[in-house]
């Protein structure tokens, strides 16, 4: 399933529930928090859609000894960022998937992306179309990995981005309805979440 998107990184370890792709700069090819990408799977039989819930920079040893000096030249530091293959980790939680071109479903991919598949970012059009429904939301607030509240936040205001202008009240006010029935019996979360939300 090629569609002529850009990657932005290669997978190196998935499971059903999310993956973890590596990219080397964070600008401005590599998404943000509560992104929504997506990764080919079954051999390229479908696709699992997933969100952005960590970005994290490996360790390295030598930028460790040097980061203390005090006039570090920026010659270096751009060949640092540049030139070094220390990746940028990308964690991703699944939440949902697509098969053989045909409707999206929400819930666990049947199996996870295989190692070194490519990385894409969604374009607004499956942003648009993932956010039809909210049924992902459920999943994101059962993750036990996922910082879930700030997650959801993240990805409604990316969400609400693809939407026309005039539409965006109406997406946003859905939205709070599901989580509404989600969280009816957690109310301070509720509020804090729709807090968060508010255009």
């Amino acid at each position: 399933m090629t569609d002529g998107t850009i990657a932005i990184g290669r997978l190196i370890r998935s499971s059903t529930a999310g993956f973890v792709f590596a990219c080397r700069v964070p600008e401005p090819e590599v998404p943000l928090f509560g992104a929504f990408v997506k990764a080919p799977a079954q051999r390229a039989q479908s696709e699992v859609f997933g969100l952005i819930y960590d970005i994290a920079f490996t360790d390295d040893m030598l930028v460790r000894q040097v980061a203390a000096a005090p006039d570090l030249p920026e010659s270096y530091i751009q060949d640092q960022r540049v030139n070094r293959q220390i990746p940028i980790e990308v964690s991703v939680l699944a939440v949902g998937y697509r098969s053989n071109g045909g409707s999206l479903n929400y819930g666990l991919p049947p199996q996870p992306p295989i190692t070194l598949d490519r990385i894409s970012q969604c374009d607004d059009a499956e942003v648009a179309e993932f956010t039809e429904r909210f049924d992902y939301l459920q999943i994101v607030l059962n993750s036990p990995h996922a910082p879930a509240d700030e997650l959801i936040a993240a990805s409604l205001r990316r969400a609400v981005d693809t939407c026309p202008p005039d539409e965006r009240g109406r997406f946003l006010r859905n939205a709070g309805k599901e989580l509404a029935r989600l969280l009816s019996r957690d109310l301070a979360r509720l509020e804090n979440l729709l807090r968060r939300i508010r255009p």
